[in-house]
């Protein structure tokens, strides 16, 4: 039988880091993008947050789960519930408004974003407002998360 291997072992440094979703956050591409390594079911990008950035309260419609490499942040639940978390903690948040959270980033942050999914417009994140649980999502985030596109198809 003649097998063709596939494992690939990747650098960070193959992973050029780009803006993430919120001034302060920069979001490195690791497994499961076309341009670095496509994958079947699972997306892996390494987040870091400068100290003092927050990501508002917001839910994804996929299942999301964040390993803490380095750093401290508070992690709020939709009720407004604490949880501080540091290196070696595990965030799960379930896909809906039932698993939406927010980020306060205490020190320098540094984290694994692990999706179950490799379709990007799938890994969008709505923002929401905490008094009235009313979710949305701006043009420029739908298109900077490659969700949308405005080029013609004439």
């Amino acid at each position: 039988m003649d097998v063709k291997p596939t494992l690939r072992v990747l650098s960070e440094t193959d992973c050029p880091g780009r803006r993430g979703v919120v001034d302060g956050q920069t979001y490195q591409r690791l497994v499961g993008w076309p341009e670095i390594q496509p994958t079947d079911r699972v997306r892996i990008g390494r987040a870091t947050y400068k100290p003092g950035t927050v990501e508002k309260l917001h839910w994804h419609p996929i299942e999301a789960c964040y390993y803490v490499i380095a750093g401290r942040a508070t992690v709020r639940n939709l009720n407004g519930d604490a949880f501080e978390v540091g290196p070696g903690s595990m965030i799960y948040a379930p896909a809906g408004i039932a698993g939406a959270h927010e980020w306060e980033v205490k020190e320098y942050l540094e984290l694994l974003d692990i999706r179950a999914t490799n379709e990007t417009d799938r890994k969008m994140q709505f923002t929401v407002d905490r008094e009235t649980k009313r979710s949305y999502i701006d043009l420029e985030d739908l298109a900077y998360r490659e969700a949308i596109s405005f080029k013609s198809h004439y």
